[in-house]
C-alpha cells in the first residue's frame, strides 16, 4: 500500500523532468517529506488548459487533495479512506474505473514510507502478551537517486451545497495505484533487515519508469486492455530501502531528517 511518503522536489525541478508546459506560482507547495492522506500534493496531467481556443492536451503541474471522491458521491467524507487503488482491479471498479479510462496522472515523490512490524514485537503477540505492536518504518527510493513517479489516478467533485463562484465548489482529488510489492532483491539491501520490498509489505505504490510516462498521461488512450498493459510493475532491482527513525510515525514531524537513513532498526524494532 502507500499511506505515506516524501516530496520535496521544487516545482521547477518537476517541470523540466517531466517537461511540464503549465504551472501556477500560487500553487507552489513547501517540501513534505511526511505526505499523508487528505494533504495537498503535486500531480502531473494531461489535460487541455480552462478556457482555452486550442484542444489539445497540456502537460500541466497541478495540486491535489490525496484521497479520491467520485464524482458521483453525495459527501467527501470518503476520500481519506480511497488513497489507493489496486492495478489488478482498478479497470473495474466502479469509484476508479472512469478516472482511469481519462484521468490519470503521475504522483512525484522522492520515495515512500513503509512500517514493518519487529521481530521481537511479533513474538509478544504470538505468546499472548497485550503490548501495541512497535513498528520499524523504511524509506523506499530509487537506488539512482531519481523521481519515483508513482501511477495515480484523479477525479472531479462538485460541493452542491456551494455558489459556482465558490472557490471550493470544485474538488480535485487523487489517489495512488497500487500493485504487489517486488519479491526480487533489492539494488541496495539494508545489513539487518528485508531482502526485497515483499518482506516489508505485500503492496507498493507502481513506479512508472521515464518510457511509460506519455502513454499514461496521454487522455486519449481509452482502450482497457492497452491501459493494463502500462501497469506491469517496473523491473526487479531498481528499489533501496533502509531504515528510518520512528518519528515518521507522527503526521506532525515534518523535516529531511526523517529521511536520514539509521545505521540498524531502532531498539525494540528489530526486523
Amino acid at each position: 500500500m502507500c499511506g505515506r511518503y516524501s516530496a520535496s522536489r521544487r516545482p521547477e525541478d518537476l517541470a523540466g523532468i517531466f517537461e511540464i508546459e503549465k504551472w501556477e506560482p500560487e500553487e507552489t507547495l513547501e517540501p513534505d517529506y511526511n505526505v499523508a492522506p487528505t494533504k495537498e500534493v503535486y500531480a502531473v496531467l494531461d489535460r487541455p488548459l480552462k478556457d482555452a481556443d486550442d484542444p489539445r492536451p497540456v502537460r500541466q503541474l497541478r495540486t491535489l487533495k490525496w484521497g479520491l471522491v467520485p464524482s458521483w458521491s453525495k459527501t467527501p467524507e470518503g476520500g481519506a479512506r480511497m488513497i489507493n487503488a489496486r492495478a489488478e482491479t482498478v479497470h473495474e471498479k466502479p469509484s476508479y474505473r472512469r478516472a482511469f479510462s481519462s484521468r490519470r496522472c503521475i504522483l512525484p515523490a522522492d520515495g515512500y514510507y513503509e512500517w514493518v512490524t519487529g521481530t521481537q514485537e511479533r513474538e509478544l503477540e504470538v505468546e499472548g502478551k497485550k503490548k501495541r505492536p512497535r513498528k520499524q518504518p523504511y524509506f523506499v527510493t530509487p537506488a539512482d537517486g531519481s523521481v519515483f513517479a508513482m501511477a495515480g489516478l484523479y477525479e472531479f467533485w462538485r460541493d452542491k451545497t456551494l455558489p459556482d463562484d465558490h472557490p471550493q465548489a470544485w474538488w480535485v482529488t487523487c489517489s495512488v495505484i497500487t500493485t504487489e510489492a517486488e519479491q526480487s532483491p533489492l539494488a541496495v539491501s539494508p545489513t539487518d533487515g528485508p531482502r526485497a520490498l515483499a518482506d516489508i509489505h505485500p503492496r507498493m505504490p507502481l513506479m512508472l519508469t521515464p518510457d511509460r510516462w506519455d502513454a499514461w498521461l496521454d487522455p486519449s488512450r481509452t482502450d482497457t486492455d492497452e491501459l493494463r498493459e502500462l501497469l506491469a510493475p517496473p523491473p526487479g532491482g531498481l528499489m533501496r530501502a533502509y531504515p528510518v527513525a520512528t518519528a515518521v510515525s507522527n503526521v506532525r514531524n515534518n523535516g529531511p531528517e526523517l529521511l536520514k537513513e539509521l545505521e540498524g532498526p531502532e531498539e525494540g524494532t528489530l526486523f
